[in-house]
């Protein structure tokens, strides 16, 4: 009866080890799909930015810089360090090692975009001023933190 109890006890304790080690695999990977996918929106939508301000269509190209800047905030949240590998990833290590240096990134990432749609119609040099607000904090993250194509 004894071997019963604990053979009841290993096979329930087998199943949820395995469910357990399926789901924080699954977890992992909608981690990395999902900050892929906040990546890509944000260059989809520096893309929409800089033709809506080369254009002079300031109110909408500010609704998409508050978008972006959104998205860097809630990046944050997607670097665990269970997730450096895997998936697609095109993160490099640097940015575990430099976890702090990232974090900076992103969150002036951000605070740039808030200064970008404050002054974006007052700019004399339009493309000057997304290079500076948006492009170069895009160029400077690739180039520290993520895989080259």
């Amino acid at each position: 009866m004894k071997n019963k109890i604990l053979l009841i006890i290993y096979v329930v304790a087998s199943f949820f080890s395995a469910n357990f080690i399926a789901h924080s695999e699954e977890s992992i990977e909608q981690i990395i799909k999902g900050r892929k996918a906040l990546f890509s929106k944000n260059y989809k939508t520096a893309k929409r930015v800089d033709i809506l301000s080369k254009d002079l269509e300031f109110e909408d190209a500010k609704k998409f810089m508050l978008d972006m800047q959104k998205n860097y905030i809630e990046l944050l949240k997607y670097f665990p360090e269970n997730t450096k590998e895997g998936f697609g990833t095109q993160s490099l290590p640097t940015i575990w090692q430099n976890k702090d240096e990232f974090n900076l990134l992103m969150q002036k990432s951000a605070d740039d975009l808030i200064q970008l749609a404050s002054l974006i119609e007052e700019a004399e040099d339009i493309r000057g001023t997304l290079k500076k607000y948006m492009w170069q904090n895009c160029n400077t993250c690739h180039s520290k933190f993520r895989k080259p194509h």
